[in-house]
Parts: structure tokens; sequence; C-alpha cells
């Protein structure tokens, strides 16, 4: 993994109904969303990990417009995020975050579809693992990642708010912003 040289982290709360998320970024985009009504702590645990070397500022104006986007996508009127992120992980991470990305709104794939379409047909156990280290939840969608016959797996976030998660995406899968 790539040493992050010494940088600010800007994060914002989110809120929605009965929902708080914490949001994070640097000014290459956005490097993290947090799990759903978790603690501070969660997103200061994750910059340590992995941005050791950066401050952590709180500044809502600054994240306006992925906050924006988010609300949106929460709210059900947007589908694609069109802000930048900010992802640092190794080459198969960014791979597996990337493959991610491409699963259709509305839609679900499997661990070795991920697998396959990384061309790492026997990497499905590793995909799992960098499917379970997206520091951008919702926006990079690994919500969508199923299990093979369907079932519900894992999910940093919970498996109530992946539930969730899915269930707004059936809603709402048409005449939504394409940002």
């Amino acid at each position: 993994m790539e040493t992050m040289k010494d940088q600010t982290v800007r994060w914002s709360m989110l809120v929605l109904g009965d929902w708080t998320i914490y949001l994070a970024a640097t000014a290459a985009g956005l490097c993290y969303v947090g799990s759903v009504n978790q603690p501070f702590a969660e997103l200061e645990a994750w910059v340590e990990k992995h941005r050791p070397q950066s401050t952590l500022v709180q500044d809502d104006p600054w994240l306006k417009p992925f906050a924006t986007e988010l609300m949106e996508y929460l709210q059900g009127t947007r589908e694609h995020f069109s802000t930048d992120c900010d992802l640092s992980g190794t080459p198969f991470q960014l791979a597996v975050w990337e493959a991610l990305r491409q699963i259709p709104y509305g839609q679900t794939s499997s661990y070795t579809d991920i697998a396959n379409s990384i061309e790492k047909p026997a990497a499905v156990r590793a995909v799992g693992a960098a499917i379970g280290a997206n520091p951008v939840l919702i926006t990079v969608p690994c919500h969508r990642v199923v299990g093979k016959n369907g079932s519900l797996t894992g999910y940093r976030g919970g498996l109530p708010m992946k539930t969730a998660l899915l269930d707004l995406e059936k809603r709402t899968n048409r005449g939504v912003k394409h940002g």
C-alpha cells in the first residue's frame, strides 16, 4: 500500500431521518463513507490506520457536494455519483472497487461475478476481503454484492443497512439523476 503524504482529511456528518453517516474527503476526493449510526471513533480509527499522517478537520461547507450527492441517493433521486473519490489500496483492491462501480443501480452481482470481471476467477475469497475493505460505502456500491445463490452476505455497514440500500434501489430504479 502506498504511503500517504501529510494531508488534511475533512469530515462532515450526514443526517437523514434516523440515519447518521460520517463522510470524509481529501483534496483529491471522497475517501470515506462510514456505517450508519456509528460513532465518530469509526472514522478516527480508519484515518489513523489508512492515513496516519493526516489531520482530521470538520468542514461541512467543503463536504457539501459529497453530502448532497449522498443525500440525493438516499432520497432515491440519484443513481450515479459524479464527485471524485480518493481511494487508496492495493492494485487488486482498486480493481475490485472499480468493478463494484460497474454494477448497475438496482442490480446485484456475486463475488464470483466480480472475480471473473477482474479476470481473477480463482480469487473469490480475496475479492470478498477487498470488498470488506471498501472505505467508501454507497458511492462504491459494495452493497450490490450478494452470495452466489442471491443471499445477503456480510457488509461493513451491517446487513440492515445493506438491505435498506438494496430495497431503496429496487423501489427507485427509474427516472433518477444520472449525475
